[in-house]
Order: structure tokens, then C-alpha cells, then sequence
């Protein structure tokens, strides 16, 4: 039998089903395949990866089978039976409460992501103006919150035409700089120059040295979420069933090429104990360049990919919060003053405070000897905080199915509670690896970067959530209130 407050109605026929979407709305498999590429593929995390020289296909292809399948499938069946995303998922599926903190924490990990995805503009950018500048704290912090709050201002006019630019940012910023970047590291190697790191079959599995050495594959949990967003156009395909996993497939393939060439041709180029994984990237141009006499490009493609990084970063700026203040209005979650919104309809008021938080994140750069080191402690924190969300999704994806087995569905995932099962055991194993320090962390004190990691997930992801929920009050409630 269903739970009370959701619908066990018969499943929908074939004809019925296709009602789901207006007449002249099909899409193909083919285009939300490169719809779901352009959302998650990146060079961003590249140098990370680079790091571990042909381990990166092994630390890539993990991923991938015990995070990224279960997510695209199960968040595919949960978005063709639900409206309401993740938050009315949770909501029905666990409890309100619970939905409140997936839709906080799929908030809060902008507040960390944004300093990281940041931290990789300005490092970027030094190669345009100057190289030595892309380990200098004080400029990265600088970068983060000028460009940020310049993102805060142009979202708040209502700025339209933001997501054109960043729907190019495949073409620009990912496709013609990775493939360049591939194309001349295979040059490279054919002209005779031996590689960065080892390419044998002896190194397809990374070395263990402990836990730590393994830490690395955490950020890939990040470099493949935001899956559920993209399973909301599963009802527009004509055949959602045979369409979506196929879909899938494809984008998990093109996803893999673009994330694992790329690494591997900065590790043929840029040794391992030179790179940066915050300008890894454009160490790799550089080197190649050079090797060519082509160093002039350098800074052309690194106002590509920042062109690129922008534009990803102003259409994700508003997103997020948007969604977290529409539903704090019906349920009274944040005090009215995060709720306000300008006369453009945007939610200016929560913008600026998370700018607040951004801000002081960005000055930590200038504090940290060492800006890979803070680039990857934020992208821990950002990892982890957007871990519990896809807990709560895999806890709820089950009871749903369960409470309500006959509620109509346009795709219901295979073996769910398996998919589930991996999916919340790799997502609660890459949460606690996260919390020790990788390999590659040289502030030399593990204690410092646990107390901020824990206090930046727990902090963010939980504590903040609770005393909001534990403050709330009925005149929170304000469904009927458009702007201010």
C-alpha cells in the first residue's frame, strides 16, 4: 500500500505516458546525452587526476560504476514520477525535514564550490597576465571576490543571454582546448620525448601508500554530480525506458573521454611533484607550447576556459538559491530576509549572504601557504556537503518505491535497491575519505586540515540547517509574496 499523501494510481500506458511532455517537445536520446555531457564534463579537475599518471583511468572508471550509474538511473526514476526535485523527493519519500536539508546541502556546496571553481579562474588567469601569480594567495583571493561579486551584481539586474554563454562553454572552454591539448601531447611523445610519468601496465593501478594516497578519487564524486538536474528532462524522451539508460551510456562515455585524455596528456607532459592542481591545466599549454614555439597561445586558451568558467558560474549563481527560497516560503525554513527577492525577481538578499561567506572563504587563500592545498580543501568540503544530499536521494529512491509501488512512473530504474545500495555505500565511503588528508597536502599539520574540513561539511551541511529548521516560525511562511 502507498503512503497517505502520495498517489497510488495504475502505471500510465504507453499512450498515456507520452502526455507527460507537450506535443513538439520530444528530444532524442542522442541530445540529452550531450545535454548531461555539457553539465558534467570539465577540464577543471584534469590536473588533479594527472597526478596519478594512467591510474587516472582506473580512478576515473570507479567512480563512474558505483556514483554516476546509480545516480543517472535512480534520480531518473525519481524525477519521471515527482516533480518538485530533490527537496519534495526526500520530503515524500523520508520526511520534510529531511527533504529541507537535501535541498540546503545541494545550496551550501555552491558557498564552497564557488571558491574552488574560483580559485581555478584565477589561477587560469595568471597565465595571462603572469605565470608566478597562479601561487600567489593573495591574488587568487583577490580574483574570487571580485569576480564573484561582480557575478552577485550582473545576477541581480536579471541579466538575460548568461546562459548562452554558458551553454557554449562545451565547445569553448572544454572541447576545442581538450582536444588541442591531447593532439599535441600525442605530438609530443611522437616526437620522442619521453613521458612525465610511467605508461606501462605496471601503472594502471595507483600505488598504495596508505588511505591517503587514494584521496584524490573523492573529487570525483563532485566532477560527476549533478546528475539529478539533468534526469528531470527524462519525460521528454518518447521512450523514457529504452532512451534514458541508453542516454546514459553515451554520456558516460563522452563524459570519461573528455575527463580522461586530457589528464593523461598533462601527465605526459608536467611531472607529477611540478603540478599544480589548480593550474595544471595551463602548465600542460604552456609546456607544450613551448615545445612547439607556440607559447603565444597560452594566453588565448586561458581566456577560453575562463570565458567558460564564468559563464558555468553566473547561470549556477542564482540556481540553487532559488530553488531553496521557493520552498522556504511554503514551509517557513528561512527568516524573511533570506527570502526577499529585488524587483528583477531575483533573490538578492541570500546572494549577498552567501557572498559574505565566499568572501571570508576566499581570504583563507591568502592565509594558506599553499593555494593547491586550499583549492583542494574546498573541493573536499564541496564534495562532501553535496555527499549528503545524494544520501538522503538513494534513502528516499527505496522507500519510495516501496510506499508507493504502483505511483506512475516514465522510468523505473533496474535492480533499484541495488543501485541505491552502491550508491549509498560509495557516497558515505567518499564522505569519510574525505576526511584524510591526501598525499598531495603539504601544510604539513593533518590535524588543521581536518578541523576545517569537518567544520566546513559538518558545520555547513548540518548545524546550519538544524538551527534554521529548530528557529523556524509560522510568520516565516510567505507563499504569497512575489517580491520586495
Amino acid at each position: 500500500m502507498s503512503a497517505p499523501d502520495i498517489p497510488a494510481d495504475q502505471p500510465p500506458t504507453q499512450a498515456e505516458a507520452r502526455t507527460r511532455a507537450p506535443a513538439g517537445s520530444w528530444i532524442s536520446w542522442i541530445a540529452l546525452a550531450l545535454m548531461t555531457t555539457s553539465s558534467v564534463a570539465s577540464l577543471r579537475p584534469s590536473p588533479t587526476m594527472a597526478v596519478y599518471g594512467l591510474a587516472c583511468v582506473f580512478l576515473y572508471l570507479v567512480p563512474a560504476i558505483v556514483f554516476l550509474l546509480p545516480t543517472s538511473l535512480v534520480s531518473a526514476e525519481l524525477a519521471s514520477g515527482w516533480e518538485g526535485g530533490v527537496y519534495n523527493w526526500v520530503a515524500l519519500g523520508i520526511s520534510k525535514p529531511m527533504g529541507f536539508l537535501a535541498v540546503w546541502c545541494q545550496f551550501a556546496m555552491t558557498i564552497f564550490y564557488y571558491p574552488s571553481l574560483l580559485g581555478y579562474v584565477a589561477s587560469t588567469l595568471a597565465y595571462v597576465i603572469n605565470p608566478a601569480l597562479a601561487s600567489n594567495g593573495v591574488w587568487t583571493a583577490i580574483v574570487i571576490m571580485v569576480t564573484y561579486w561582480s557575478g552577485v551584481y550582473i545576477s541581480s539586474r536579471g541579466t538575460k543571454g548568461v546562459a548562452g554563454l554558458a551553454s557554449g562553454g562545451l565547445i569553448i572552454g572544454t572541447l576545442v582546448p581538450g582536444a588541442l591539448l591531447v593532439i599535441l601531447g600525442m605530438v609530443f611523445l611522437g616526437q620522442g620525448n619521453p613521458s612525465a610519468a610511467p605508461m606501462t601496465a605496471d601503472h594502471l593501478l595507483p600505488a598504495w601508500a596508505g588511505l591517503a594516497s587514494l584521496v584524490l578519487i573523492v573529487n570525483n564524486f563532485l566532477s560527476y554530480s549533478g546528475m539529478e538536474m539533468n534526469a528531470v528532462h527524462v519525460s521528454s524522451l518518447r521512450n523514457p525506458a529504452k532512451e534514458f539508460p541508453r542516454s546514459m551510456f553515451l554520456a558516460m562515455g563522452l563524459v570519461l573521454v573528455i575527463f580522461i585524455l586530457p589528464a593523461l596528456a598533462i601527465s605526459w607532459v608536467v611531472p607529477a611533484e611540478q603540478l599544480s592542481l589548480t593550474a595544471g591545466v595551463m602548465q600542460a599549454f604552456d609546456a607544450v607550447f613551448a615545445q612547439f614555439g607556440w607559447q603565444w597561445l597560452t594566453p588565448v586558451i586561458g581566456i577560453m576556459l575562463v570565458a567558460a568558467s564564468l559563464g558555468g558560474m553566473l547561470t549556477w549563481l542564482a540556481g540553487p538559491s532559488k530553488g531553496l527560497v521557493l520552498i522556504s516560503r511554503q514551509e517557513g525554513y528561512l527568516p524573511p530576509f533570506l527570502q526577499r527577492v529585488n524587483k528583477h525577481g531575483v533573490q538578492q538578499n541570500i546572494l549577498v549572504t552567501q557572498g559574505l561567506v565566499t568572501t571570508v572563504i576566499a581570504l583563507l587563500y591568502a592565509f594558506i601557504p599553499d593555494v593547491s592545498s586550499a583549492y583542494w580543501i574546498f573541493s573536499v568540503i564541496t564534495t562532501q556537503v553535496y555527499l549528503i544530499m545524494y544520501l538522503l536521494m538513494f534513502v528516499a529512491a527505496v522507500r519510495l518505491r516501496r510506499k508507493a509501488p504502483d505511483h506512475p512512473r516514465g522510468y523505473r530504474a533496474p535492480m533499484l535497491v541495488g543501485l541505491c545500495g552502491v550508491g549509498f555505500a560509495a557516497s558515505l565511503a567518499a564522505l569519510l575519505i574525505g576526511f584524510i588528508p591526501p598525499s598531495q597536502f603539504s601544510s604539513g599539520n593533518a590535524g588543521v586540515y581536518v578541523l576545517i574540513v569537518a567544520g566546513g561539511a559538518l558545520g555547513l551541511g548540518l548545524l546550519v540547517p538544524y538551527l534554521f529548521y529548530k528557529s523556524r516560525k509560522p510568520s516565516w511562511k510567505q507563499p504569497e509574496e512575489s517580491e520586495s
